[in-house]
């Protein structure tokens, strides 16, 4: 176990490609960090430099005190788990997971004990004398876990684990990999494109793109708290809904004005906005903080717009309405028994206390 530490961390590659582009990151010990972000984003190179399997072109990756850029892979105590799996076919589920332990020549009684022990954690005893091709995706999945835990690494590192996975296996798995890191109690580093596995595992999320993370914290702050549009918009789903207006004054009140309605702006955002006052501005609202008038007690009539629901999209729990202002297409997420009429006129209810502003030039949050 150990604090891993990324400083000034970037990748080239031929034709002034920056895949990663000046990376600092912290990863305490026992801390179970995400990267996450869309395809292409730098999330997986920067895994494998990590792990020893891509050279850094600049700064300084430390393991504990230790600089480990020159440090061969097999010499970092890292386990990592990939996404294809990576078993030997030829070989049963026992011989997957003992081949590390063979290979650094440990006495065939730990082996047995190794293996013996991370079968029982992760509920494969009965698969030891199978071949991979025998398996499900979800129990290759635990071999390939199984084969890290034998290691007993100093951190575990996941390349999108899951991404082969089911959408009924994908939930299990991230319920035993939750179980796998309490009781390993180890640092994990777990690479996604999916936001939901970001938000269920992760004490911390890195949303990264273009090779560099543009906010790093816990789940909740993220969400909350996005430092831009594009984290805005990539944690949540369904996405937070963006709309382009100006921040406008009437009678010593600030208004938000879309072009086709305004809603009133609470007064503990006027001293942030007033710099904006009659300029082009992002508006941001996440779908669960609109509501249907018919099912608010309250309706301000300062935060109510009317809307045309295009399309009505029952989820089970809850209902996703895609709506039409006339200027503007966004999504209201409401309860299962909401079920309004389609190309019908709706009013719609906005809660203005957890809405979000974005400099439209720098796309940063201004709140």
């Amino acid at each position: 176990m150990a604090q891993i530490s990324l400083r000034n961390v970037s990748k080239f590659y031929k034709g002034d490609v920056r895949a990663v582009d000046n990376v600092n990151l912290g990863i305490e010990n026992k801390e179970f960090l995400v990267l996450v972000g869309p395809s292409g984003c730098g999330k997986s190179t920067t895994l494998r430099m990590i792990a020893g399997l891509e050279e850094v072109s600049e700064g300084e990756i430390r393991i504990g005190d230790s600089m480990v850029n020159d440090v061969p892979a097999k010499d970092r105590n890292l386990a990592m788990v990939f996404q294809n799996y990576a078993l030997y076919p030829h070989m049963t589920v026992f011989e997957n997971m003992a081949f590390g332990l063979k290979l650094r020549k440990y006495p065939a009684s730990e082996i047995q004990r190794r293996v013996g022990e991370a079968a029982e954690i992760l509920g494969i005893k009965k698969l030891l004398e199978r071949k991979p091709g025998q398996l499900s995706g979800g129990e290759r999945q635990r071999v390939a876990l199984g084969r890290a835990i034998v290691r007993k690494p100093v951190a575990f590192l996941f390349d999108e684990p899951l991404s082969n996975l089911d959408a009924k296996m994908r939930v299990q798995m991230r319920t035993e990999i939750h179980k796998l890191r309490m009781r390993l109690q180890t640092t994990f580093i777990y690479v996604t494109h999916d936001q939901t596995e970001a938000m269920t595992l992760g004490d911390r999320i890195a949303v990264m793109k273009d090779g560099k993370i543009q906010q790093c914290a816990d789940p909740i702050s993220v969400y909350d708290k996005p430092a831009n549009k594009f984290v805005a918009s990539f944690i949540g789903l369904p996405p937070m809904n963006f709309m382009n207006g100006k921040i406008i004054k009437k009678e010593r009140k600030y208004y938000f004005d879309e072009g086709k309605f305004q809603v009133k702006i609470v007064e503990d955002m006027y001293n942030t906005l007033v710099p904006y006052e009659g300029k082009e501005i992002t508006f941001g609202i996440r779908a669960e903080d609109i509501y249907d008038k018919l099912f608010v007690a309250v309706a301000p009539l300062e935060n109510t717009i009317q809307a045309t629901c295009e399309v009505v999209e029952p989820m089970g729990s809850e209902v996703f309405l895609y709506l039409n202002s006339g200027k503007n297409q966004f999504i209201a997420r409401v309860g299962a028994h909401n079920r309004p009429e389609v190309n019908r006129d709706m009013d719609l209810v906005f809660d203005m206390s957890k809405v979000h502003f974005f400099d439209k030039e720098t796309e940063s949050t201004i709140l």
